[in-house]
């Protein structure tokens, strides 16, 4: 079983796709912290995440451990992992790695979740169920503020409403791989959504088409 879970930032479909995955008995994915582990390496070797060249260069070395820095969570490595993201040659380079998680998922498990903002549709197009998490700008940038808050960071809510914004029109506009839900994807706005309602309505989307 593959699920593809796509959507823009703090919509919540990281919550849904590791409780998706724990419930399936399926290994969990989440592709942006490929792009950030990318930026975050690149930052270590002080090269800009803006420059194509060094971008693609970093992605061809990537590893599955490169993806277990809890630095990686960070707001900052986020909007890094925005630039890196919309790079093609680094989309090209991270993909191969993407659908070997799918095909292949470690730890014996009969399939994989993967959640990003091109499963659906590039990564695994073919996916048994595809969903699009998806919410209000202000109820996403209000989520991230209080992760924020929570782990200890200052910030700002208008900074962090307009870093977001910033994101999404990186990641719906840029030419290759743009955010958008594939055609057969479940759409599934979390705006008034608690977690527990969101992993309900994703069963019910996935049991009608068991």
């Amino acid at each position: 079983m593959i699920i593809a879970i796509d959507g823009p930032a703090a919509a919540g479909k990281g919550t849904l796709g590791r409780r998706l995955a724990e419930h399936f008995g399926l290994a969990y994915l989440d592709t942006g912290l490929i792009y950030r582990a990318i930026a975050s390496k690149m930052s270590q070797r002080d090269l800009d995440p803006a420059d194509p060249e060094a971008a693609a260069a970093v992605a061809r070395t990537l590893s599955a451990e490169d993806l277990e820095d809890p630095a990686l969570r960070g707001d900052e490595a986020a909007q890094a992992a925005s630039q890196v993201a919309a790079i093609p040659d680094v989309r090209a380079a991270v993909l191969d790695f993407q659908r070997d998680f799918a095909a292949h998922p470690p730890g014996g498990a009969r399939g994989a979740v993967l959640d990003g903002r091109d499963i659906g549709t590039v990564v695994c197009p073919g996916a048994d169920h595809k969903l699009f998490v998806t919410a209000d700008l202000e109820a996403r940038a209000t989520r991230r503020f209080q992760e924020l808050r929570e782990r200890g960071v200052e910030s700002i809510y208008a900074r962090v409403l307009e870093d977001m914004a910033e994101r999404d029109a990186r990641d719906s506009q840029r030419e290759v791989a743009p955010l958008v839900p594939a055609i057969d994807a479940f759409m599934l706005d979390t705006t008034e959504l608690e977690a527990d309602a969101a992993f309900a309505a994703a069963l019910k989307f996935i049991a009608s088409r068991c």
